[in-house]
């Protein structure tokens, strides 16, 4: 874990007294730990006792005396958050927004993987309000340490217990230590959706946010890949040393794109939802509202990853998606072969919690050689785990 930035987030716990614990098995291993404490925290443990074991100014208040401590900031700083303890109080704030502490302040803006591990009493952990705020959290991607069972501070057996500090450090040291399994690859990524103009005000497009593409980006380059990510628009913000992001906005600036690293490229990852027509004019000014209806004639725009599948070599792989609403498998597999794919993913609207927007996805992975591998539903980090594990297994370790 050297050189891994980590922010400990204290709630207020009788467990707190662990975080001391915690914060010097982390700096023995290497990582660099910034303290940050919810003012009821503070009742159980001293920040001057963590501030002097992590050999950082602890936080405990968005506004400091004159000064403002930046949540922004400290949460693009990190690699990862844990919030332990994390009370059913503070539980239920980050599972619903609400930004009352530098804690939740710092959760809303992080950028990078944040885990959980709960602590409170028997009947609080079952109680069904802390079962659906703990759901919740997961369902937006963060990673729950579980609750251990024994004796709780009210003297009841049960579980509750906040995960003991070497648990917690031995979760971060698995997720955190990824493989540099891609090291010395050149990885092409396509993200988001592609806005096609109508007039200079009004354009086709889709709901497509980008998060898949980009967690595949962000997974690609922690595992030691050069990425070129190549996206449409989209709200999301990429910070990645190896990552080189090239913002476009129609279907023929996102083939230009491709096509300028396609050749150079050991995988290609065709992720973006690529609007499947244009208008065939493109108005000059805006459509005046003239009449009850308006047809506008369409012609369909480039397929980017079939275009380049022609061009790939035996030594490149393509990584095809496909999101279908029917017929969904067998879709897939005829796009699989259509395009060149050597791997296609596929999920369906039907599924909930697939498709566009959220946070999770639920995929089934299809092969050139007739192999097909569902998943469960995950959040959209995870399934971008899956699906290199996938293609660095089949194709990166042979080569």
């Amino acid at each position: 874990m050297k050189g891994t930035k980590i922010i400990l987030a204290i709630s207020g716990s009788i467990a707190a007294y662990k975080a001391a614990t915690l914060v010097r098995l982390l700096v023995k291993k290497g990582a660099e730990v910034k303290v940050i404490m919810t003012p009821s925290a503070v009742a159980f443990i001293s920040p001057l006792t963590l501030s002097t074991l992590s050999k950082h100014t602890v936080h405990t208040q968005i506004i400091d005396g004159d000064a403002w401590n930046n949540h922004v900031e400290l949460g693009l700083w990190a690699d990862a958050m844990v919030v332990a303890p994390a009370t059913a109080n503070t539980l239920a704030k980050m599972a619903n927004g609400l930004c009352d502490t530098v804690l939740t302040a710092v959760y809303l803006s992080a950028k990078c993987p944040v885990y959980f591990a709960p602590a409170m009493d028997r009947d609080m952990w079952l109680h069904p309000a802390t079962v659906n705020n703990i759901e919740k959290l997961v369902s937006y991607g963060n990673s729950l340490i579980d609750a251990e069972t024994g004796e709780l501070a009210s003297g009841l057996i049960g579980k509750g217990r906040m995960a003991e500090p070497e648990t917690i450090v031995a979760r971060l040291e698995s997720d955190l230590a990824a493989p540099q399994d891609l090291q010395g690859q050149q990885v092409l990524i396509t993200a988001g959706p592609t806005y096609e103009a109508i007039d200079p005000v009004r354009y086709i497009g889709n709901h497509s946010s980008g998060k898949m593409g980009v967690a595949l980006a962000e997974e690609c380059a922690r595992r030691g890949a050069q990425v070129e990510l190549v996206l449409g628009p989209s709200r999301l913000q990429v910070d990645h040393g190896q990552i080189n992001v090239t913002r476009v906005t129609d279907g023929e600036s996102m083939y230009a794109a491709c096509k300028a690293v396609h050749a150079t490229s050991d995988i290609s990852i065709f992720a973006a939802a690529v609007a499947d027509y244009r208008p065939a004019q493109l108005a000059t000014e805006k459509i005046k509202k003239t009449g009850d209806t308006l047809t506008i004639e369409l012609t369909k725009t480039r397929d980017i990853a079939a275009t380049l599948g022609k061009e790939k070599t035996d030594k490149q792989v393509h990584i095809g998606f496909a999101l279908e609403t029917k017929d969904a498998e067998k879709y897939a597999v005829e796009k699989l072969h259509k395009k060149n794919f050597d791997l296609i993913v596929l999920n369906s609207l039907r599924d909930k919690g697939a498709g566009f927007k959220g946070d999770t996805n639920k995929i089934t992975i299809f092969d050139k050689e007739g192999g097909r591998t569902p998943y469960e539903l995950k959040s959209k980090t995870a399934v971008a785990t899956d699906i290199v594990n996938t293609f660095v297994h089949k194709y990166v370790k042979s080569t």
